[in-house]
């Protein structure tokens, strides 16, 4: 069995194959049989294991410390961006981005621009589009000023349309900002960024 299939109760899969049979001895109640299907299928997600530690910020990720206060700053602000993509909460998003703006230094002004700018979407898809021009920008400051501690670089390949997309966490745990809980933990991590 694979973990998918794994992670869910006995119980719901006898209902599923219950559900079913039923399509197939009465062809005439499909309507009513797909709609207890999508009822069950929620009920599926919702039985899924979450790890609420996603959501909640952490001191220090990974123990990565910095040589300035403001880099510092501006990571545990940029992680906290990752983790409200993870969850696909645009609010917390925008509000991670404006704290990222303010942390960031007047040097860093293409990625003061990105994070002003993902601030004033509320569209998720939007957010998660600058997301990744921003690590690009970001990923110089972080990997100069790192003085200790880790930072995974990871990769998803089916991240815009194939094109793939790149993010910075504070963990090793692939946690995926660009689909969030449609392909939590599509990707790989790519490097280790030590000093």
């Amino acid at each position: 069995q694979n973990k998918f299939v794994r992670n869910f109760p006995t119980w719901m899969i006898q209902k599923l194959k219950k559900l079913l049979s039923l399509i197939v001895k009465f062809p005439s109640y499909w309507i009513e049989i797909v709609i207890i299907i999508t009822a069950f299928r929620f009920l599926i997600v919702k039985a899924m294991p979450y790890d609420a530690s996603e959501v909640q910020p952490t001191g220090a990720g990974a123990d990565a410390s910095f040589s300035s206060t403001s880099t510092g700053a501006a990571y545990l602000a940029y992680q906290e961006l990752r983790k409200a993509l993870v969850v696909s909460d645009a609010a917390a998003a925008q509000k991670a981005a404006d704290r990222l703006s303010q942390a960031l230094e007047d040097e860093q002004s293409e990625a003061v621009s990105i994070t002003t700018s993902m601030a004033a979407t509320s569209d998720l898809e939007e957010i998660r589009n600058l997301f990744s021009v921003l690590t690009a920008s970001l990923d110089p400051l972080f990997r100069e000023s790192l003085e200790s501690g880790e930072i995974y670089q990871q990769f998803c390949p089916m991240a815009f349309e194939g094109k793939g997309g790149f993010w910075l966490s504070d963990k090793e745990e692939i946690r995926n900002p660009y689909y969030g809980d449609k392909m939590l933990t599509c990707g790989k991590v790519t490097e280790v960024i030590t000093q």
